[in-house]
């Protein structure tokens, strides 16, 4: 822990579960525990599983000026949100290359809270607010605990009114056990799932009631990085660990454009004027690899890191790999020579304990239709 600078209040409970305590962007997460990480995968896609993700940071921006700062700084139409609703957006530097992903929220007309993990947000929100009437605050007392797996709705209707007609990306300020709340219908588990805002005095409330009264339904606490196995799944990218930042080019800096992560859907429909705008748009076509899916043989996970090859040749490096025990694969998210990312292309994955044999696959691997995060009652 020695980089970290943010606490959360539930530190002792995730010690008490075998946690040391790892830094995740400044704050001690809970990166392992005293379990085996299967159980809490299984739970969270058969039953649901509660996470501290408190490790992503807060922003509230208000002010005349709110909407115009996000609007210059993220890649999606902000007019089409509105209090209630929020979106999936990204952030670019000049060079029209990926710095940051977050989730945006609207909270009021002249109000927003900004959501983001350890990328440069922060900062390219700062960036955009100089000369506007418009403040930032980082809000680090908000906790954010995340109950996810398909009963997750089943125990908040107990205490939540209306929660099954949240939609996805849609929040509510609410009650939970007579304590304020903000819930928000998202996740990054490809499940039906929520976000609980809360108060840091209040997370330890919560977080032991719901482990107390879920347990009978299954609902385990469950560590960050179990969202690994998850997300490879679910095809939800996780900065740094899936960008040019950790592999990068040899004679470039770090960037990647969203054509090459398939976050190009995260910009609006004919928007312009935002940070990196021209440059996106030029870059169309222009990819150096895609990132896909890749299928091995047999049980044994890809190491993460581990080249890929074709005929002999290296294609690619797998960013992140699991096997699940539930559809009994093994599969990864990897970035691949964009003449590869091809379904069914011949692949061979080398770990350290040798190689494997594997397919390229279009992501997700998991419910590519979202039928199950946004289902309806």
């Amino acid at each position: 822990m020695t980089a970290s600078w943010r606490f959360s209040t539930l530190a002792d409970r995730h010690r008490a579960l075998g946690s040391k305590l790892e830094d995740w962007s400044g704050m001690g997460t809970a990166w392992t525990y005293d379990k085996d990480a299967d159980e809490e995968y299984i739970a969270i896609r058969t039953k649901a599983g509660l996470m501290d993700v408190s490790g992503l940071k807060k922003v509230h921006i208000t002010g005349p000026h709110a909407s115009h700062l996000i609007d210059l700084a993220t890649t999606r139409d902000v007019e089409k949100i509105y209090p209630g609703k929020s979106a999936y957006a990204c952030m670019l530097n000049e060079a029209g290359k990926f710095t940051d992903d977050c989730i945006l929220y609207r909270t009021g007309p002249n109000a927003w809270m900004v959501v983001h993990g350890s990328g440069t947000g922060h900062e390219e929100l700062q960036r955009a607010s100089v000369g506007r009437d418009v403040s930032l605050r980082f809000d680090d007392n908000l906790h954010d605990l995340s109950l996810q797996g398909p009963t997750s709705v089943d125990y908040l209707a107990r205490h939540v009114p209306g929660i099954r007609d949240l939609n996805y990306f849609h929040h509510m300020q609410t009650q939970l056990f007579g304590l304020p709340v903000m819930i928000s219908r998202t996740g990054y588990t490809g499940e039906r799932g929520y976000e609980i805002f809360c108060r840091g005095q209040d997370a330890g409330t919560i977080w032991d009631r719901i482990l107390d009264e879920g347990k009978s339904a299954g609902i385990i606490p469950c560590r960050f990085t179990t969202l690994d196995m998850l997300r490879v799944e679910s095809y939800l990218l996780f900065y740094p660990y899936d960008n040019s930042q950790k592999y990068p080019f040899a004679n470039e800096g770090p960037g990647d454009t969203l054509w090459e992560l398939g976050l190009d859907f995260t910009v609006s429909p004919g928007k312009t004027g935002f940070r990196g705008a021209e440059e996106h748009y030029r870059l169309k076509g222009k990819e150096r690899f895609k990132i896909y899916g890749v299928l091995l043989d047999g049980k044994q996970p890809a190491d993460e890191g581990a080249p890929v090859y074709r005929d002999g040749r290296q294609v690619g490096v797998v960013t992140c790999a699991m096997y699940s025990p539930l559809v009994k694969k093994s599969m990864g998210i990897a970035r691949l020579d964009v003449d590869c990312a091809v379904k069914d292309t011949s692949l061979e994955i080398r770990n350290k304990s040798g190689a494997v044999k594997a397919t390229a696959q279009p992501l997700p691997f998991d419910d590519p239709k979202k039928t199950k995060r946004t289902a309806k009652g």
